[in-house]
C-alpha cells in the first residue's frame, strides 16, 4: 500500500504538475493578449459554464445550503452559478491586476494614508470575496508596505506563476508555517502592516460560530493583536459588475483585553467571523465557497 501510494504522488509530481502548469500557463497567455473587459467576460463564461458540472460543485452546494438554510433551490443554484462566474472572472483578471487597480474605487484611503505616515504596526483582514488579490493593493498603492498570508501551491510551477503575477501588487508574500510566522513577527516588529485572509478552514485552529455553526477558525490575527497591541482593520473587496470594483478599508476593530488571552481571543474571532459572515450574506455570489469551511 506505501509502495502505491509513493507511486502515486511520484506520478504526479513529475506527469501531472509538469500538465497542470502548462495547462496553466497557456490559459495565463490567452487571457493576458485579450483586453480585460474581454478577459473578464471569457472567464466568467467558461466558469459558469463549466464550474457547475465539476464535482467540487457539491461541495459548494453543500456549504451553501448550511449557512443558507432558507434560500431556495433554484437561489442556492444561483449562487453558485455566480461563485464560478466570479472566479472565473477573478482567474482571467489576474494578467490585468494593474489595469483593474486603475478602476478600483477606493473608500478609506485616507486612513491608509495616515497609517503609512505613522508607520504603526497594523493587522488587516479580508476574505476571498470579488477579486481578493485588490486586498493588498489598497495599502501598497497608498505608501503602506504590506506582507501578505497565503498558502503556497502544491506544484511550483503554479507557484512561481502566481508570485510573477503578484508582483504587481507591491506586496511582500510570506507562505502560511513556521518560516511565515517567524517573518510576520519579525514585519509587526518593525513597524510594518500585515494582512490576512481569515475565510479558511484550519484543522488546528479553535472552534467559531461562522454562520450559526462552528468553523474551525485560526486564531492568529487576535494573538498578534494582543501580542503586539496592534489594531485590526477589516478590508472588503466588492465586484460592482464585470471588471469594476469597490474596496473599502473600515476603522479598526476593538480588540477585547479583559486579562483573560483566551476568551479575548475567541471573542475576537467571533466577532471576525460575524462580520464575514455580514460581508457574504451581502453578496454571496462573490464569496468562495469550495473550502471545507465546516466540519462535515
Amino acid at each position: 500500500m506505501a509502495t502505491r501510494t509513493n507511486f502515486a504522488r511520484l506520478r504526479r509530481r513529475y506527469l501531472g504538475y509538469p500538465l497542470e502548469a502548462a495547462l496553466l500557463y497557456a490559459i495565463y497567455g490567452i487571457f493576458a493578449v485579450l483586453p480585460l473587459d474581454a478577459a473578464s467576460a471569457l472567464g466568467g463564461w467558461i466558469g459558469r459554464t463549466v464550474g457547475p458540472r465539476l464535482g467540487t460543485s457539491r461541495k459548494a452546494l453543500r456549504n451553501i445550503d448550511r449557512a443558507l438554510p432558507d434560500a431556495t433551490p433554484e437561489r442556492r443554484k444561483e449562487i453558485l452559478r455566480g461563485m464560478w462566474d466570479n472566479l472565473g472572472r477573478v482567474m482571467a483578471e489576474y494578467p490585468h491586476l494593474d489595469e483593474v487597480w486603475r478602476r478600483t474605487e477606493m473608500i478609506g484611503a485616507d486612513s491608509v494614508l495616515r497609517m503609512a505616515k505613522a508607520r504603526t504596526p497594523t493587522l488587516f483582514f479580508s476574505a476571498h470575496l470579488a477579486n481578493w488579490e485588490l486586498n493588498t493593493m489598497g495599502a501598497t498603492r497608498n505608501g503602506l508596505p504590506i506582507t501578505a498570508v497565503y498558502r503556497r501551491p502544491n506544484n511550483p510551477a503554479v507557484g512561481r506563476l502566481i508570485d510573477h503575477v503578484r508582483a504587481v501588487t507591491g506586496s511582500r508574500f510570506v507562505a502560511k508555517g513556521r518560516t511565515g510566522a517567524r517573518e510576520i513577527m519579525a514585519t509587526l516588529r518593525d513597524g510594518d502592516s500585515v494582512c490576512m485572509m481569515i475565510d479558511q478552514k484550519m484543522n488546528d485552529g479553535i472552534p467559531v460560530p461562522f454562520f450559526g455553526r462552528d468553523a474551525m477558525t485560526a486564531p492568529a490575527i487576535a494573538q498578534l493583536a494582543l501580542r503586539f497591541d496592534c489594531p485590526i482593520v477589516p478590508v472588503l473587496t466588492e465586484r460592482l459588475g464585470g471588471a469594476r470594483f469597490r474596496l473599502t478599508v473600515f476603522p479598526p476593530m476593538d480588540v477585547p483585553k479583559s486579562g483573560n488571552r483566551d476568551a479575548d481571543i475567541r471573542a475576537m474571532m467571533a466577532r471576525i467571523n460575524a462580520v464575514v459572515e455580514e460581508w457574504v450574506r451581502a453578496r454571496p455570489e462573490q464569496w468562495l465557497w469550495l473550502h471545507r469551511r465546516w466540519p462535515d
